[in-house]
């Protein structure tokens, strides 16, 4: 795969948030002499939208993506490292995501944002590499069950200690990630952006581009279907 400039040097603090404007230095802060006529501030062109940078990318200018890069690299890693929490594998999947925007490019529809389809793919490329992790035990409580009057808590933690309950933990996992996997995807996307990222349903609505309702709904019944298939 052809390496794409991203950057492996950001601190920590860069990680999370973006870096400071500069201090002014106070330079041309007084008032302009008596009797001269204040020089007018030297107009900047826009930046191109980057709709037009990708229009840009396909008329045969390959070095605009540099541009696009460097404007979501930060946000592109933050956003996989929020979702699976290991930095340097989130700048590994961050270098896929932006080669296979590259290579489908061709597929991007203008009169949409670039910034909602990108992000559209490190969301898809994140849940991936999570369901191909090793099974984990998660807990499908959910407060919002409770205030829809349904049976309350559904624990899949275990509290095991001894060996045999290891395997017993061990085995559940295994079913969970099974059940899970069976879901459709839109449910089994959003079971795991809430329970195991822990994100918040304002989070997800954003990310998905959905209505706060139609995430708790859909939530609701894909912890159902899961109840069901691991209770019989």
């Amino acid at each position: 795969m052809t390496a794409l400039p991203i950057s492996r040097e950001l601190s920590v603090e860069e990680r999370m948030t973006e870096n400071p404007s500069p201090a002014r230095t106070g330079q041309g802060a007084h008032s302009p002499s008596t009797g001269h006529r204040a020089t007018a501030p030297e107009s900047r062109p826009c930046p191109p939208s980057d709709e037009t940078l990708v229009c840009r990318v396909l008329a045969g200018e390959a070095r605009w993506y540099e541009e696009l890069i460097a404007r979501y690299e930060r946000a592109i890693v933050n956003f996989i490292y929020r979702m699976i929490g290991d930095y340097e594998q989130s700048l590994d999947l961050a270098q896929e995501v932006f080669y296979k925007a590259y290579r489908s490019l061709d597929r991007f529809d203008p009169s949409y944002r670039f910034s909602t389809w990108i992000y559209r793919i490190a969301s898809n490329r994140s849940i991936d590499f999570l369901r191909r992790q090793s099974p984990v035990l998660i807990s499908l409580d959910d407060q919002g069950d409770r205030d829809r009057g349904g049976e309350g808590a559904f624990q899949l933690r275990s509290a095991a200690r001894g060996p045999e309950d290891l395997v017993a933990a061990r085995e559940l996992g295994h079913r969970i990630a099974q059940a899970i996997d069976a879901l459709p995807p839109f449910y089994r996307e959003l079971i795991l952006l809430r329970h195991t990222q822990d994100l918040a349903y304002e989070e997800i609505a954003r990310l998905k581009n959905l209505p706060l309702g139609t995430v708790k709904n859909r939530l609701f019944r894909a912890r159902e279907i899961l109840r069901k298939r691991l209770e019989a």
